[in-house]
């Protein structure tokens, strides 16, 4: 999905509605694009990330209402859990942004006006089903019957007969182009949501409610101060208020069209119909890529607060620590696929991979380092085993794992990173430089030097997704903080420099210490 190893990229998360705190699902969509944004920096690109809350609409300003207090306060509060979630799950975000905020109402109404202008949008009367959960217009076709006979959206959510006065946008002018977007290769991925939403055009489409009259908590149209525009056009112009729309910002000319919007597979006809057309009608480029991800499920089922089982994010990061967490979750699901976690899910997974295997890999080596070689390193002669493991933790970890990162197919990744942890594990196994240590100390040297170099290849790869662990583990390993990116991975000089600079392995920290299951999961 990319132009070039060195063209700037930008990449968006969706921005979070926060009419409740956070779930699993938007720490999963959170991580994921961190780990994109993360391994785009270390390929030299020049990365923007945007996140935030998406805080106008209907179903705001009822909370608010029920809790007795303004659509603003409520907004101030539940957008700074989301914050603070971003905080504490290492999400390096250029801007989080608000709906609240003077520059994004700027932003909207000059795409509104733009869209005016084109002729695209005519004042009418909107009569039709809404649900305000999903802040959606949905056809009589779509709807399906509740246990109770009741009307209900395809997301299952309550819908209520709706008859405003309404700005309208032609939708329906954009149908072909819209066709041959949604048809070109790699816009929509993954293919099943792409040819859910080409079917979803051929039948047809009509043009589309854009303003409300029965609320205030919203973006004013432009002209029509009793509208506020539908909370959609807001949220979706947020890609372009980060960025300094409307004025001709250096970030505009840099970053815009966006490389990948990474979103819910709930909202993808939002991002590959509605705003693409929003687009085309302002006269602006269209995004490169909208990747459409799957759900979370609790032990296999959605979380919904009537289940009563909704996890906090937070907890689980407290609980299993934030790299442990960012691990499994990436390594657990296959991106784009519904995935199931638990909390025994992620301690088996974590100790498995990252503490037993990775973890000891590196524990072990450099304990033996410091103790048997007084911790210093010197230029070796590598043997056929040796140069075997050599290349093939070098060719996981240049060639595989950015491959498939590339791709958004993060576990497929990670399988051919720990396969080279794995094969590492098996090599210490053989060699057995506790017993070389009486037998031959020269080809223990060989055998932990060689073990050294493949922890360096290692550790950096795997810094998108557990960043704080990999730093630990380079910095035990001496490498600067400016040669840690993936294209210092092939730099024939780094162990020589660490050789001059009289580098010495010091006593190890741990990386990854066993987890234990939470006493009532284990019980």
């Amino acid at each position: 999905m990319a132009d070039s190893d060195t063209a700037p990229y930008y990449v968006t998360t969706a921005i979070n509605y926060p009419n409740g705190r956070p779930h699993v699902g938007h720490a999963y969509e959170a991580i994921a694009a961190d780990v994109i944004a993360r391994f785009q920096r270390l390929r030299g690109r020049e990365v923007r990330f945007q996140t935030g809350t998406d805080e106008h609409g209907l179903k705001m300003a009822r909370k608010a209402e029920e809790q007795g207090r303004t659509p603003r306060d409520l907004a101030d509060e539940m957008s700074g859990y989301f914050r603070e979630m971003g905080e504490k799950l290492n999400i390096s975000y250029d801007r989080f942004i608000r709906t609240v905020e003077d520059d994004h109402h700027r932003a909207s109404q000059e795409i509104w006006r733009r869209m005016e202008d084109t002729g695209d949008l005519y004042l009418d009367r909107y009569e039709g089903w809404y649900s305000v959960r999903d802040e959606a217009y949905y056809d009589e076709s779509e709807l399906e019957q509740g246990e109770g006979g009741e009307k209900l959206s395809p997301q299952g959510t309550p819908v209520e007969w709706t008859v405003e006065e309404s700005w309208f946008f032609r939708l329906s002018k954009y149908e072909k182009p819209l066709l041959e977007l949604l048809r070109r290769p790699g816009f929509l991925e993954p293919a099943s949501r792409r040819n859910e939403m080409i079917a979803f055009v051929e039948q047809g489409l009509r043009d589309l409610s854009v303003s409300r009259t029965s609320f205030d908590w919203g973006v004013k149209v432009p002209g029509s101060d009793n509208h506020v525009m539908y909370v959609w056009v807001d949220a979706l112009t947020n890609y372009l208020t980060g960025l300094g729309f409307p004025d001709d910002t250096e970030d505009m000319r840099t970053f815009w069209p966006a490389d990948l919007h990474l979103i819910g597979k709930d909202i993808v006809r939002f991002h590959t119909i509605y705003w693409p057309a929003f687009l085309m009608s302002a006269k602006l480029p269209v995004p490169k890529a909208v990747f459409g991800h799957g759900f979370l499920l609790n032990r296999g089922q959605k979380e919904s607060k009537s289940l009563g089982n909704v996890t906090d994010p937070l907890d689980l990061a407290d609980e299993f620590g934030v790299d442990a967490l960012r691990y499994f979750l990436m390594r657990e699901v296959a991106f784009g696929q519904d995935g199931s976690y638990s909390a025994e899910a992620i301690v088996t997974r974590a100790n498995a991979e990252l503490a037993n295997s990775f973890g000891n890999l590196a524990q072990r080596t450099l304990s033996m380092i410091h103790k048997n070689m007084d911790g210093a390193i010197a230029t070796f002669k590598p043997t056929e085993a040796d140069w075997d493991l050599l290349g093939m933790v070098r060719k996981a970890c240049a060639e595989e794992l950015p491959e498939q990162f590339e791709k958004l197919a993060f576990s497929v990744g990670i399988e051919a990173w720990i396969k080279a942890v794995y094969a590492c594990n098996q090599y210490v196994d053989e060699q057995a430089p506790w017993a070389l240590k009486k037998t031959d100390p020269e080809r223990m040297k060989v055998v932990l030097q060689t073990l050294f170099a493949t922890l360096r290849d290692l550790a950096i790869v795997i810094q998108p997704v557990v960043p704080m662990k990999a730093a630990l583990l380079l910095d035990q390993l001496g490498i600067p903080e400016n040669e840690r990116g993936f294209t210092n991975i092939r730099d024939p000089d780094w162990y020589n420099r660490l050789v001059e600079r009289g580098f010495t392995v010091g006593k190890p920290t741990p990386i990854f210490p066993r987890l234990e299951l939470p006493e009532e999961e284990a019980a």
